[in-house]
């Protein structure tokens, strides 16, 4: 059987205990891990007593490194990519890696585990069946018109949004999707201040105008009614 080349290793999107056994032993195990943010990652391996040599594989550097790890690895060096929270590649840098891997024929594994859109999906009450993954809307152009789209998404719907722009998000999505369906806002998951904010999109829109909004932003909105 052949030698995996690559890991992708889910991380606690929060609570450091939320990654797996095995997910640690492979970061234990491997030559290298990539990791997005250096320092990040290097908090969560230091709490669990990993030395490996650490390098920096993000979203600015992703398309200049990606032949050198590809080579690295068909040299023999195993490695292990880590996003700052959550699974590599969901709305994270790995797509590019992952893809370069598998046309050098390398064999590539992803481990099962933390990503953020699942327990807001889950704690939301909204169907869960069938559902649409949109990440991180774009900043400006082309951003009303898959808001537009997305209005007519009979699926339950899940973005990711960040603090700053929520208030925007939430005035955009009352636009479109009007004052009868509803919403949920999750925040901070698996932290001390996690939040979930669940009902008509106005009462939400509400609540967060009335307070300062910290943490990375998952929402949930109804699909349409059939």
């Amino acid at each position: 059987m052949d030698k995996i080349a690559l890991y992708l290793v889910p991380t606690p999107i929060g609570n450091l205990g939320d990654i797996t056994i095995r997910g640690l032993e492979i970061l234990k195990t491997v030559h290298t891990i990539l990791a997005e943010d250096t320092r990040k990652s290097g908090i969560l391996l230091k709490h669990y007593n990993i030395n490996k040599p650490l390098q920096s594989f993000h979203v600015f550097n992703e398309h200049q490194v990606q032949g050198d790890l590809v080579k690295r690895m068909q040299g023999g060096e195993s490695m292990a990519l880590v996003s700052d929270a959550g699974t590599p590649g969901i709305s994270d840098p790995g797509f590019l890696l992952v893809r370069e891997s598998l046309k050098a024929g390398l064999k590539i594994e992803c481990l099962p585990g933390a990503t953020a859109f699942v327990p807001a999906l889950v704690k939301s009450g909204f169907p869960t069946n069938r559902f649409v993954f949109e990440g991180f809307l774009p900043h400006k152009k082309g951003r009303q018109t898959i808001i537009k789209k997305l209005a007519e998404e009979e699926r339950t719907i899940v973005l990711y949004e960040s603090p700053h722009r929520l208030l925007k998000a939430l005035e955009q999505i009352f636009e479109f999707f009007g004052s009868e369906r509803n919403i949920s806002v999750s925040r901070e998951l698996t932290k001390i201040f996690e939040e979930t904010v669940t009902g008509p999109i106005p009462f939400v829109l509400h609540h967060f105008k009335e307070k300062e909004v910290k943490g990375e932003i998952v929402i949930v909105i109804e699909g349409k009614p059939v």
